[in-house]
């Protein structure tokens, strides 16, 4: 299940502005860029972990009765979809998160101390503590989920962390008072929100985006929020409020708008079979993150996104099947999608 769930690829192209501070534009009051100092992390994620226990091509049973999935997996979930996303892309990554001790935490914790780039040491194992899991029920069109949860409290961030280049925060509630402290020190937040289970889709919502740099949601949130009817047209209106809106509209594609500039880039989905979208968005936004240090310009960088997206509908869970560099270049080679694909081998694999 994805993190942003439990809170969910023609135009004119553009710099490289996707994370301006990131991408070594000044920061707040005029400080260096968080990415460039020493000793700086490339990214950040905090929120709640999952041990997400998905099966595959099946339905919802009736009462009383018994069916059978076709493909299975245990993975890290929540914000471990994306930290596992950008660390793959390349990023040095660190996540703040708690776990139980318990059979399923220790499972997942040791999973993700597995990941090259990926920083665990704020990943706390808590006594006594049942980690959070959710089982998934899923196929290429539709998804159950059932969720057990305890609350902890709130994430704290460590005075010493040092620089960040990037982090993500969910803009639903009130952000926690270390966000600010980050941005006011250079870091580009990056800000998402999940669905409104009240139906609501308050207005408030949107003021929080005076406090993030980028923000992206999908098309539902986005045009239920700016109360459009177009993925475009909802862009542009969260643009008003935010450097860079980015909205991603699943086999559509996505599109960002510029709030300096008002400029608009499209770019569309790569095909691929699907196996399961859990996980899709978060990996994502985590890969548009991680290529904020690459050089490219914005159309590229949604385009490398969008196909680490792609691809990890390809698989079972979000973690789990978020691609690496390797995968993404033996997916171009073998299946030719439309578009000059060279800059993945040029980046990716510099020495192949």
């Amino acid at each position: 299940m994805t993190d942003s769930q439990r809170a969910d690829p023609g135009g004119t192209d553009l710099p490289a502005t996707g994370l301006p501070r990131a991408a070594g534009l000044p920061g707040a009051a005029g400080l260096p860029a968080a990415a460039d100092l020493p000793g700086a992390i490339d990214l950040l994620f905090a929120g709640d972990v999952f041990c997400d226990v998905v099966f595959s091509g099946v339905s919802v049973p009736e009462p009383g009765t018994e069916v059978y999935a076709d493909g299975f997996t245990v993975t890290p979930g929540g914000v471990a979809n994306r930290a596992v996303a950008a660390a793959r892309a390349g990023a040095s990554t660190r996540i703040l998160a708690r776990l139980g001790d318990d059979p399923l935490g220790t499972h997942v914790r040791a999973v993700l101390d597995a990941e090259p780039d990926l920083d665990t040491s704020l990943l706390e194992l808590v006594p006594g503590h049942q980690s959070p899991v959710t089982v998934a029920l899923t196929g290429a069109h539709d998804r159950s989920f059932i969720t057990y949860q305890e609350a902890l409290g709130h994430l704290e961030l460590p005075d010493d962390l040092g620089p960040v280049g990037a982090t993500h925060v969910g803009i639903a509630h009130e952000l926690p008072p270390w966000v600010a402290r980050l941005r006011a020190a250079g870091t580009t937040v990056v800000g998402g929100v999940g669905w409104d289970h009240t139906g609501e889709w308050g207005s408030h919502v949107l003021d929080r985006l005076a406090e993030v740099d980028v923000f992206v949601p999908n098309d539902v949130e986005a045009m239920r929020y700016t109360r459009t009817d177009d993925a475009v047209a909802a862009a542009r209106v969260l643009a008003e409020r935010v450097p860079l809106a980015v909205v991603t509209r699943g086999a559509a594609g996505v599109v960002a708008v510029d709030g300096g500039t008002g400029t608009v880039v499209e770019v569309p989905t790569v095909t691929v079979p699907v196996v399961d979208p859990t996980g899709a968005g978060d990996v994502f936004v985590a890969t548009f993150m991680a290529s904020a240090s690459r050089g490219w310009d914005l159309r590229t960088r949604l385009r490398f996104a969008g196909l680490c997206a792609s691809m990890s509908v390809t698989g079972l869970g979000g973690a789990a099947s978020a691609p690496r560099p390797a995968d993404l270049v033996a997916f171009v080679d073998r299946h030719r999608p439309d578009g000059d694909w060279a800059f993945l081998r040029e980046a990716l694999l510099p020495a192949a």
